[in-house]
């Protein structure tokens, strides 16, 4: 067990949302001489560690030692840029995982990590030597968030350069347009035509995963540009999702023919809703019915949240392994909820903290999340999902782990 598992696992306990308060300073230098060997005063003793219970059960700003948003969010960050997962592009969790820790940038503040991280960006610009995704297809076309992100970041500075708008808009409207003959539908094709004749992107799969993937980049579009085409499309696009894989209970099937409440699967989702509704305007005509969808979701969530603070696997069964990169965007979603005001604070922010303590223990000394469920496709059938591999360090748990730090930090009033 590492340190920090150590430190949340005390804190845990029935003082588990506790703070260390600061240990009193050294006295100032003394310009007397030292004592004579032999006369040497005794040591002082060390204040005892002390803590601060903080003033709500649902707290979302005071955490016990090495929790902080800031202290976590920064590491994950600088692990990301500096250890082996940035050398090379690796797909969709690359990119979940660039946006998280350029968002956790512009939120303290740190120019520095935020032109670091363009740095690592732009060999993957038109021409350049980095790998880049070539298909017509949810996971890859989530690229341009990257260059999306980094103009929003970088508009109104003197280093901004329109070709990032530029390459990221090109992917958002890509995503609207024919696919690729090496790019057949993965739907049926009579299923594929009426969706994409009601508006949809030809993009679209119905896997519960698509509403991050896709969501994103047209939300990162249209917060880029202020071109409305991109949120409507996009809201509109949310809705037909809720409405097929959406079950009474809340939880989302990983698709329609695969009925399994799927741990990140469900988590792409309540993700995506967080971020749809943070920027939907409120006289939007889908919001409501995107906010409904939200709602019902978070509350089934409470009911499978874990002794521990977390999801399994498979959220409706408590035998299945505690999850952390779904637990993560459930946290994210919570958290996000709750800071809006769309969520009831008194019920939902205990659940949130708990969490978030609660994955923060799955980070170990190397800045890896543990305990995350490797890449998944669909497949009918309960034990493909109870016997997924579980990876350290793998972006699909650094990433929402970012995410939820940053909707921490974020300040939402």
């Amino acid at each position: 067990m590492n340190r920090r598992s150590f430190a949340i696992l005390c804190a845990a306990s029935p003082l588990a949302a506790m703070l260390p308060a600061q240990t009193a300073p050294p006295s100032p230098p003394s310009s007397a001489p030292a004592p004579a060997a032999g006369n040497q005063p005794p040591r002082s003793t060390p204040a005892p560690y002390k803590a601060v219970v903080p003033p709500t059960p649902g707290d979302l700003s005071v955490w016990p030692r090495g929790v902080s948003p800031d202290v976590v969010g920064k590491a994950l960050a600088e692990h990301f840029l500096t250890g082996a997962q940035a050398e090379r592009f690796s797909g969709y969790p690359y990119v979940c995982t660039f946006y998280g820790a350029m968002i956790f940038a512009e939120l303290t503040h740190d120019d520095a990590l935020r032109d670091r991280l363009i740095a690592k960006f732009d060999p993957m610009l038109p021409g350049g030597t980095g790998r880049t995704p070539q298909r017509h297809h949810v996971d890859d076309s989530i690229f341009g968030v990257m260059p999306l992100q980094i103009a929003i970041q970088t508009k109104g500075l003197a280093t901004y350069d329109p070709k990032y708008l530029q390459l990221g808009v090109s992917w958002a409207d890509r995503q609207w347009g024919p696919l690729a003959d090496n790019t057949p539908p993965e739907l049926p094709q009579d299923l594929h035509d009426a969706l994409v004749k009601d508006g949809l992107s030809p993009e679209t799969r119905l896997w519960v995963d698509d509403m991050y993937m896709l969501t994103m980049l047209q939300l990162e579009a249209y917060r880029a540009t202020g071109d409305r085409k991109y949120l409507d499309r996009d809201a509109h696009e949310m809705v037909v999702y809720l409405d097929r894989l959406q079950q009474p209970n809340g939880l989302f099937y990983h698709a329609p023919d695969v009925k399994y409440f799927w741990g990140r699967g469900d988590g792409w989702f309540a993700a995506g809703m967080a971020e749809m509704l943070r920027t939907l305007p409120a006289n939007h005509p889908d919001r409501r019915r995107i906010m409904a969808g939200y709602k019902l979701m978070m509350a089934v969530l409470l009911k499978y949240q874990g002794a521990d603070g977390m999801w399994r696997e498979l959220i409706d069964h408590p035998e299945a392994w505690p999850e952390s990169s779904s637990s993560a965007m459930f946290s994210f979603a919570l958290i996000t909820g709750v800071k809006h005001g769309w969520l009831d604070a008194a019920t939902y922010a205990p659940a949130a903290r708990r969490a978030w303590i609660a994955v923060v223990g799955y980070v170990d000394q190397n800045n890896d999340v543990t305990q995350v469920c490797t890449g998944t496709g669909k497949l009918d059938s309960m034990q493909y999902y109870l016997d997924r591999k579980r990876e350290t360090g793998n972006l699909h748990g650094q990433a929402p782990v970012l995410w939820a730090a940053t909707a921490l930090l974020r300040d939402e009033k």
